[in-house]
């Protein structure tokens, strides 16, 4: 009787290390390759492409008592999440949120309770660990119900701290102080965000310029570029300073100024200024309409009025500094 035990035991314990080694291990020390590959994505290089495989990881030695942390397959979320992690001992449950980070994914539901019970249910948590508690982000609170995971799963969820560099602290102290559940927009996050609004419209303003440039002359073109060139980066800097609740009517105001310095630096005045003025800032409010989707307090709602709201008069202003455009460059032609 005692060697079928023994046997059982010598079984169960090979099933154990046979799982463990299905398991990936990942490490938390950020290496050249990753800093580089980071700075690619807040350019927008490669970030539609920057996916973790959904599943279980481990980081460091976890046993069946170390705590659960899920993530979102986004290289950028899961990769400063093992960043934070430096000596720490945990497992690492990764969602499949089709490469979107883990607010947005939240909001768009693929960081959601099914998703969450499904990857528990496939990973097979409960053979890896013995407790029944999984540390969800708190951004990722709009997309997962804790109590029907609990009901589905037989997991708590436990919600984790808003910002991943305090998770350290989070873990060792059991708990969220409070100043970690506190959702912040500073400069510096704002700030960080501004490459991803540069770099598309980069391209089409320089066509734009040129094309003016061409038509009307070059000093116009120059003002019409370098001002409208400013707004994705002054705008989430300035958003403190400049009047409005909407990113768009920001977006006006900055336009506005924009316009005006570049006006003066050009020398641009006459009709050519008013299509200057018109030009600049229907694109500098329609840059701020865009970046609200990055903000941390514009609902879904909230975007959908002030795309009600601020657009006829963005397409207005456009269409009316094309026409001008359109005018001087015919009357210039014809002089």
């Amino acid at each position: 009787m005692k060697a079928n035990v023994n046997q059982a035991d010598q079984t169960g314990n090979e099933q154990d290390q046979g799982r463990l080694a299905e398991i990936p291990i990942v490490d938390a020390v950020f290496t050249f390759r990753d800093r580089f590959r980071h700075w690619g994505y807040r350019w927008g290089v490669g970030r539609m492409t920057a996916e973790v495989t959904p599943g279980l990881y481990r980081l460091g030695s976890p046993d069946a008592q170390s705590p659960v942390l899920v993530s979102a397959n986004y290289r950028m979320s899961f990769d400063q999440l093992r960043r934070a992690l430096v000596g720490r001992a945990v497992w690492i449950l990764v969602l499949d949120t089709k490469g979107i980070n883990v607010w947005c994914a939240a909001g768009k539901g693929t960081f959601g309770t099914e998703e969450l019970v499904r990857r528990l249910d496939r990973d097979r948590l409960s053979d890896v660990v013995t407790h029944r508690k999984v540390i969800v982000p708190q951004l990722g609170a709009p997309g997962v119900a804790a109590h029907r995971v609990k009901q589905l799963s037989g997991f708590t969820v436990i919600w984790g701290p808003v910002h991943v560099r305090d998770l350290p602290d989070f873990l060792d102290r059991g708990e969220a102080a409070p100043e970690m559940r506190r959702v912040t927009f500073t400069f510096a996050e704002r700030v960080v965000l501004a490459p991803m609004e540069l770099r598309p419209a980069f391209l089409p303003l320089m066509g734009v310029g040129v094309a003016v440039a061409l038509a009307v002359g070059w000093r116009s073109g120059a003002a019409f570029f370098l001002a409208s060139i400013s707004a994705p980066v002054a705008i989430p800097a300035l958003h403190d300073a400049l009047p409005g609740t909407w990113l768009s009517v920001k977006g006006v105001f900055w336009g506005l100024i924009a316009s005006g310095m570049a006006a003066w630096a050009f020398s641009v005045s006459g009709w050519p200024l008013l299509a200057l003025g018109l030009s600049v800032t229907a694109v500098s409010a329609f840059l701020g309409l865009n970046f609200t989707g990055s903000t941390t307090y514009t609902p879904v709602n909230g975007v959908k009025r002030e795309m009600k709201g601020m657009l006829p008069g963005i397409i207005s202003a456009a269409g009316l500094g094309l026409i001008l455009w359109v005018v001087i460059a015919i009357r210039r032609f014809w002089a």
